[in-house]
């Protein structure tokens, strides 16, 4: 009988302290050639080595949950740096959170090395790069973060702190395309040469008709 009571009271504490968290499958939204750059402004004096202006991250390899990164920062007296790195998605080394698990909503948590348990707190459609995206926020140690939402890569990002801020939005992508009219620019296009021709042949024949 204790025995049992015993393992009751168990499970209902384990219940209980769970019943707060949403674990989530890991799932990787991004795939090799991906890329992104990012314009970065900062006000006051930044620590050493975040005096950034511009950068570029470029998918090389996804392996699983590790996604390859190639980096190139350009800081503000022209300096260029590449760098390398691998993330993992599972185990949450993302590096300056880049790139995270796909697909989140409110409410859902991913792991992050430095920052700990992450928990999204919003989710908002917003423009980058010229087309609506529906992206997800957080905010740890100072730092708010704008992820979209389908590919988990960061588009914002802005980090306030006594004696400086550094903001960073998304400039320029081949993950999505600019929307005209709420359609890709492609597709626009298509359609608006299509439409074009269309509107031609009709002028084409009536003349014709007249002619008759």
């Amino acid at each position: 009988m204790k025995r049992r009571l015993f393992l009751s009271i168990f499970l209902f504490i384990l219940i209980l302290t769970g019943a707060g968290t949403t674990f989530c499958e890991v799932t990787v939204g991004v795939q090799k050639g991906d890329w992104i750059e990012y314009k970065v402004d900062f006000t006051g004096t930044p620590p050493e080595g975040h005096e950034v202006t511009w950068a570029r991250s470029e998918v090389v390899d996804v392996q699983g949950k590790v996604v390859s990164l190639n980096i190139t920062t350009e800081f503000s007296n022209g300096t260029l740096l590449n760098e390398s790195i691998d993330l993992n998605l599972e185990t949450g080394q993302l590096g300056d959170d880049f790139i995270i698990p796909a697909n989140l909503n409110v409410g859902d948590t991913f792991s992050d090395s430095y920052h700990g348990v992450v928990e999204i707190n919003a989710t908002e459609e917003r423009s980058y790069i010229g087309s609506i995206r529906k992206v997800i926020t957080a905010t740890a140690a100072g730092n708010k973060y704008y992820w979209d939402q389908t590919t988990g890569i960061l588009v914002e990002g802005l980090s306030q702190f006594q004696d400086y801020s550094i903001h960073s939005i998304a400039d320029k992508t081949n993950i999505w395309e600019p929307q005209l009219l709420g359609l890709p620019t492609t597709t626009f296009y298509i359609l608006l040469t299509a439409a074009t021709a269309i509107i031609a042949l009709a002028a084409i024949l009536f003349a014709l008709r007249r002619k008759k």
